[in-house]
């Protein structure tokens, strides 16, 4: 059976995720190494830095969730949404571990509409902070407000450090 060694030097099978296997240094490692945009943007911006500023748009009782929304990527890396659209098998394996890490952190099962809202709040921040396909709308972000946060990206390490520090916070309230 295949699978990928992790940061934490642990065994990772996409076609049987166990919950042990979920570990946040792996999630925190992953995601700041993993650029937005499939990286056609000028400077690196990490998938950890945008779940960060992500978990700061909800009230409290959902950032946690925010935080972790993208945490599959960690493990299956984040693809362009046109791309994942042409890939449904793709799609079902990251549904798949995107449960586990659900189940792991005690989350709900499906994305919260107060952390989707949050995910396209900061979409647009980022569209209009790293000047993404300036002059274009984009049709899913019509009526969404961007937020008050100015991206300015960090290196892989720091948002790292970042991301497992808002984890770390998130867990001493709960």
């Amino acid at each position: 059976m295949s699978y990928i060694a992790t940061a934490t030097n642990k065994h990772f099978y996409y076609l049987d995720v166990r919950i042990e296997d979920i570990d946040i240094q792996d999630i925190a490692t992953g995601l700041a190494k993993e650029c937005r945009f499939n990286g056609q943007i000028d400077n690196f911006y990490s998938v950890a830095q945008h779940s960060v500023y992500v978990s700061y748009l909800v009230a409290p009782e959902y950032a946690l969730e925010a935080l972790l929304h993208d945490a599959s990527e960690a493990y299956v890396k984040d693809l362009p949404s046109p791309l994942k659209k042409l890939l449904p098998e793709y799609k079902e394996i990251e549904k798949s571990i995107d449960a586990v890490i659900r189940q792991k952190y005690n989350l709900p099962p499906v994305i919260s509409d107060a952390v989707h809202l949050a995910d396209l709040m900061m979409l647009a921040t980022e569209k209009r902070d790293l000047e993404i396909d300036v002059g274009s709308n984009w049709l899913m972000l019509e009526g969404i407000p961007t937020s008050d946060f100015i991206v300015n990206p960090l290196t892989p390490l720091q948002a790292k450090v970042l991301f497992l520090r808002r984890f770390n916070e998130l867990n001493k309230r709960s």
